[in-house]
C-alpha cells in the first residue's frame, strides 16, 4: 500500500438542505371564517342586533314600530412579500439545489405571518362603522370577556381545568352554539404541560372516551386544542390564551400566498428569482365570541420562528 494515498483524500458534502426548526406554516388557517376582497378595506359581515317582543298597546290601537339596528364590522389589508435570489453562477459551483426549499421556506413564513395577524386581532381594537368616513374603535373588554390568571385559586395559576369550564360558561352565556360554531382553544406548549399534569386530562374515569390521542391533547371539553408558541406574554408574566368560536374571528385575503419561480434577464448571470406575496388582514367578529384566559408562564418571550 502507497504511503502517498492521503494524497487522494477527498471530501464530501451533503446534497440534503434541512430548514431550521420554525413553525410549518399556519396552524390558524381553517379554524377562523375566511373570505376574498378588493379594494383599500372591506367588511366582511353586517350584523343585525337582536330586538324584542312587545305587548300592543291597546285594542285597535297604532302598532308600535321596532327598527334593527345594525353594526358594520371592517378589515384592512396588510401586504408582505418575500424576494430571494438565487445567482446561477454561484448554483453551477453546489451540488444542492435550493429552489424547492427556498419557496417551501417562504410559504411556512408566511403562513406564519397569517396566524400573527388572526393573533393580534384575538384582543386587539377592532373597526367598527357604517363607511370608511365614519369608523369607531371597538377595544377587547377585559372585564368581560378575560379570565383571570388567580381563577379560582389564591395566586396566578398556569391553564387549569377550572379556566377551561369558566370559559365554555362565557361562550354559552352569550348564547354562542357550541354545536353548530365549534369552539378552538390556541395554547402555548406551557399550558399543553399544564393541563397533562391533572387528572381530568389524562384518566379515563373523568372521560367517556380517550381525551390524549397519539400522546396528544387534541380536544377537551368541546374546544379544538391548538399549540402555538406565538401568542403574548404580558408582564406578569401570564401567557394570553385565546378562546374562540369560528364565527368570531375572520381573515380576509386580498391576495392568497403567490410562490412564483422566474428568471431574472434584466440582472448579472440571470439569477433565478423566488418570489412570495400575500395581501391579507383579520379582525374580531363580535364581543361574545372571543375569550382571554390569563396563565402564569415563565418560559420566556415567544418563539417567533
Amino acid at each position: 500500500m502507497s504511503e502517498n494515498l492521503f494524497k487522494l483524500f477527498t471530501t464530501e458534502f451533503s446534497t440534503n438542505l434541512e430548514m431550521k426548526l420554525q413553525q410549518a406554516g399556519s396552524k390558524l388557517r381553517g379554524k377562523v371564517r375566511e373570505g376574498q376582497h378588493v379594494g383599500k378595506q372591506a367588511s366582511p359581515i353586517n350584523q343585525l342586533a337582536a330586538i324584542a317582543a312587545k305587548a300592543p298597546a291597546g285594542r285597535y290601537s297604532p302598532k308600535n314600530r321596532t327598527d334593527a339596528d345594525y353594526t358594520r364590522r371592517w378589515v384592512f389589508p396588510q401586504d408582505v412579500e418575500i424576494d430571494q435570489l438565487i445567482d446561477a453562477f454561484d448554483e453551477l459551483r453546489t451540488i444542492v439545489d435550493p429552489k424547492s426549499e427556498y419557496s417551501t421556506n417562504a410559504a411556512y413564513a408566511i403562513g406564519r405571518a397569517w396566524d400573527d395577524c388572526i393573533i393580534a386581532a384575538f384582543f386587539g381594537t377592532a373597526q367598527l362603522g357604517q363607511d370608511a368616513g365614519g369608523l369607531s374603535a371597538e377595544t377587547f373588554a377585559t372585564s368581560t370577556f378575560q379570565i383571570a390568571a388567580a381563577f379560582d385559586a389564591s395566586a396566578a395559576t398556569g391553564l387549569t381545568v377550572a379556566k377551561l369550564i369558566e370559559a365554555r360558561r362565557i361562550l354559552q352565556h352569550y348564547h354562542n352554539d357550541l354545536d353548530t360554531d365549534p369552539a378552538t382553544i390556541v395554547i402555548g406548549s406551557q399550558q399543553e404541560s399544564d393541563l397533562l399534569k391533572q387528572v381530568e386530562i389524562v384518566s379515563t374515569e373523568f372521560n367517556d372516551r380517550p381525551v390524549l390521542v397519539d400522546g396528544r391533547l387534541r380536544r377537551f371539553l368541546g374546544f379544538d386544542i391548538v399549540v402555538s408558541e406565538r401568542l403574548q406574554v404580558n408582564a406578569d408574566p401570564s401567557r394570553e390564551v385565546a378562546v374562540f368560536v369560528k364565527s368570531g374571528m375572520y381573515l380576509g385575503l386580498w391576495t392568497d400566498m403567490v410562490n412564483r419561480v422566474s428568471i431574472r434577464n434584466d440582472l448579472s448571470s440571470e439569477p433565478y428569482d423566488v418570489y412570495t406575496k400575500s395581501s391579507y388582514g383579520a379582525t374580531r367578529t363580535q364581543p361574545g365570541k372571543v375569550l382571554q384566559i390569563l396563565c402564569a408562564d415563565s418560559t420566556g418571550a415567544d418563539i417567533t420562528a
